[in-house]
């Protein structure tokens, strides 16, 4: 009799265990809620014809320890102390005489210059090698606007010179971008400095900048190495140089009468241009670039868009898109019918883009719709301010206060809050007052929380403090002793007495 109750026990556990595991298996089966976008991206038409930018290669374009590498050496370092390297000077002549013969630059032997070469190829040949890996990305692009203008192709290394090509460079000063335009000059080339843009950090728009800069610049002294330091030092300090030096407008002959900075300046960048005229006779190996700046390209836009809704809609990481459009300072792309505004993409993105294009704006628009729409104040404070049944408080905002709890104390709509003060978002500063309009229907309102029976319903969020304030007279001693309450706890629901 027992080994058949066992068995049964045990049919009946199996069956059992058996039922729950096919609920179970319903349960996995339910399908996932598909949002808006993903229903939306899965009509897109895609495309394929290049990566995006890997994102170690994203870290090395956008570094910062080679620019201050740069930096620092044009400003610390004595170029006129002997280096202990291993090349010979007469060599190096040979190869400074080959070098001047192809490039409009004078290039003379110099012993500060063989300095810098030598302290170059002795401290920092593993920068150069990935200077070198970088150039490859910008560098067709600087050679299609300098040969547009006439200038140089050699020109090219002074942005590794001035930003070792980190298009977010920012100087001391506030000189900024690959070219480290300062703001007055930046505007005097119509390069726009706004609360949403500053177009010195847009590697095109700035080398178009730089381009008619050093074409005015060799136009006032007719010699590139002068240009260089006038570039760095402006073309009043090298002007005054040349009438401390005599006249003369040799760069060597007036180096001594320059700024340390503009004195090391050049020698940097004939430096720069020794290294790579001459990098495989010295042994380095730059890497190959995965991509050129020519592997992407631009849209203009036609809504404002945030980098984040390109991000979702497109699966670009937004640290991408900051770097290839590093003009726009807020993360947002502003649409103005005046002044149109471009997208710079990986070539393959921007093919899914165009052609999604009325897609794209659709969801922009679906977003705006659902963001919270402004009160009018004017409105606001007529029904609320202007009434006859309404009146003003004033509250001091504490430390660790939010316009959530503030706005629940008062029994007030966070809306109402914002409008009333003039807040845009949620951000206030503990000390400030805010005002806050209560009217009789409030007070009537209130006052229906309390029933005949002289009591008092507790609602989710409410505190002994806020319950009192409901009701003039009534202090939270009061509430306490009524209700036998020794602490502050309370709990939704609760009925409490109130005799005031």
């Amino acid at each position: 009799m027992k080994k058949i109750k066992i068995v049964t026990l045990a049919l009946l556990l199996g069956y059992t265990g058996f039922a729950q595991e096919s609920q179970q298996s319903e349960v996995s089966l339910t399908l996932p809620k598909v949002s808006y976008i993903d229903s939306l991206k899965a009509t897109f038409v895609n495309h394929s014809t290049s990566n995006c930018i890997d994102q170690r290669w994203l870290e090395e374009l956008s570094n910062d320890d080679l620019y201050e590498e740069m930096f620092s050496d044009i400003n610390t370092v004595d170029i006129d102390s002997v280096v202990d390297y291993e090349l010979s000077t007469d060599l190096l002549k040979s190869r400074l005489k080959k070098l001047n013969a192809k490039t409009p630059f004078v290039i003379d032997y110099n012993p500060a210059l063989e300095n810098v070469i030598k302290s170059y190829l002795k401290n920092r040949k593993a920068s150069f090698e990935r200077l070198m890996a970088i150039s490859e990305y910008y560098f067709p692009m600087f050679e299609e606007h300098l040969s547009k203008y006439d200038v140089p192709l050699e020109i090219k290394y002074l942005a590794i010179v001035e930003s070792a090509l980190n298009p977010k460079a920012r100087s001391r000063v506030g000189a900024t971008g690959l070219w480290q335009f300062m703001y007055p000059t930046g505007k005097q080339f119509n390069l726009e400095v706004t609360s949403y843009v500053d177009e010195r950090y847009d590697p095109l728009q700035a080398t178009e900048a730089a381009c008619q800069y050093l074409s005015s610049l060799y136009n006032i002294f007719g010699d590139w190495s002068l240009v260089l330091a006038s570039y760095n030092a402006g073309p009043g300090n090298v002007s005054k140089a040349i009438r401390r030096s005599g006249g003369s407008q040799n760069y060597w002959n007036i180096r001594r009468n320059l700024p340390r900075e503009t004195a090391n300046y050049v020698p940097a960048f004939l430096a720069t241009l020794y290294i790579y005229e001459f990098q495989k006779e010295h042994g380095l190996q730059p890497k190959k670039a995965p991509v050129t700046y020519f592997e992407t390209d631009t849209i203009k836009v036609k809504k404002q868009l945030s980098f984040q809704q390109v991000s979702d809609l497109l699966d670009i990481s937004v640290e991408e898109i900051k770097f290839l459009n590093p003009i726009y300072k807020l993360d947002i792309i502003p649409y103005n019918e005046e002044k149109p505004r471009f997208l710079r993409l990986p070539k393959n993105k921007l093919g899914v883009f165009v052609s999604n294009e009325e897609k794209i704006y659709a969801y922009v628009d679906y977003v705006d719709a659902k963001k919270e729409q402004p009160i009018s104040y004017a409105s606001s404070s007529k029904t609320s301010s202007s009434s006859s049944n309404s009146s003003v408080q004033y509250h001091k905002i504490r430390r660790g206060e939010s316009l959530g709890l503030i706005a629940q104390k008062y029994n007030v709509s966070i809306s109402s809050l914002r409008s009333w003060n003039h807040i845009r978002g949620n951000n206030i500063q503990a000390g400030k007052t805010l005002k806050i309009y209560s009217s009789s229907k409030s007070s009537s309102s209130s006052s229906r929380n309390t029933s005949n029976s002289g009591t008092y319903t507790v609602k989710s969020g409410d505190s002994l403090y806020t319950i009192a304030k409901k009701f003039p007279g009534v202090s939270v001693d009061n509430i306490k002793k009524w209700n036998d309450i020794s602490g502050n706890n309370i709990q939704p629901g609760m009925k409490l007495k109130i005799k005031g």
